[in-house]
């Protein structure tokens, strides 16, 4: 448990919340019909708001629950402790909202998908890329810059999943791209203004939360100096048997 309450708060949350719901649903004790995004159930006099987080915390079963919980942890880890991006407490909290929000409203409300973590990892891959650019990393035995990597993934799903599903991961690249307009790129080059900046209450809600500095590991690691993994994760990481199952008006239907 001491290792548990060292890493990082909101990246240990989320794989721990990520990690009891899809046990609760593969071992059939949860009906993913409950937890599932489905809009019409958020447009009532009594609106399921829990929809609005729990379908970020489905992964696909057996194996494929391994790999999305560490792309998860991994890529979460790394830009709450390390990323200069988030300098402030309650900076990445600010940005996992946002992510959230804009998620929601493109595959959720748009695609009408109803299983958002692959596209959730893919936005935490973005914005470290984009932390990290002009560093050599290797997918399998490809090495690429690290700001390719997220569009590497990407690819890979196309070559693997449906055309639907590609769109959904897709709106994950969006949210992070979207985040780092409206926060960097416009401010710094635009002259406009940031207003996504986190509010007082939230910074004080989180001061003092700290965690180990997280090292790089995973599918995306150097290319050269630093001891390479002994496995490379599956491509079936970024081919989620929920997205065999067909689109989330199926799923989701009463």
């Amino acid at each position: 448990m001491d290792v548990f309450w060292a890493a990082p708060p909101i990246s240990r949350t989320l794989t721990a919340l990520a990690l009891v719901e899809s046990v609760l649903i593969h071992a059939g004790i949860l009906n993913p019909r409950l937890i599932i995004f489905y809009a019409p159930r958020l447009l009532t006099w009594f609106p399921e708001i829990w929809r609005l987080v729990t379908p970020f915390l489905l992964t696909g079963p057996g194996f494929q629950m391994f790999y999305d919980l560490y792309f998860l942890y991994t890529y979460s880890s790394q830009l709450e402790v390390n990323s200069s991006r988030f300098n402030q407490p309650g900076d990445f909290f600010v940005y996992v909202v946002f992510l959230f929000a804009v998620i929601l409203a493109t595959a959720g409300f748009y695609l009408q998908e109803y299983v958002f973590l692959p596209a959730l990892i893919l936005g935490f891959v973005y914005t470290w890329s984009q932390e990290n650019r002009g560093r050599r990393v290797t997918l399998f035995i490809v090495q690429l810059p690290a700001e390719w990597l997220p569009y590497a993934m990407l690819l890979l799903s196309l070559a693997t999943g449906r055309w639907h599903s590609v769109l959904s991961q897709a709106t994950g690249l969006i949210a992070a791209h979207l985040y780092e307009f409206l926060t960097r790129i416009y401010p710094e080059f635009g002259g406009g203004r940031n207003y996504l900046v986190t509010p007082a209450f939230i910074r004080q809600a989180f001061a003092g939360a700290s965690g180990p500095r997280a090292k790089s590991y995973g599918t995306a690691y150097p290319a050269a100096g630093q001891t390479r993994p002994s496995s490379t994760s599956s491509g079936s990481a970024w081919t989620s048997s929920w997205s065999r199952m067909g689109p989330g008006r199926r799923l989701g239907g009463d």
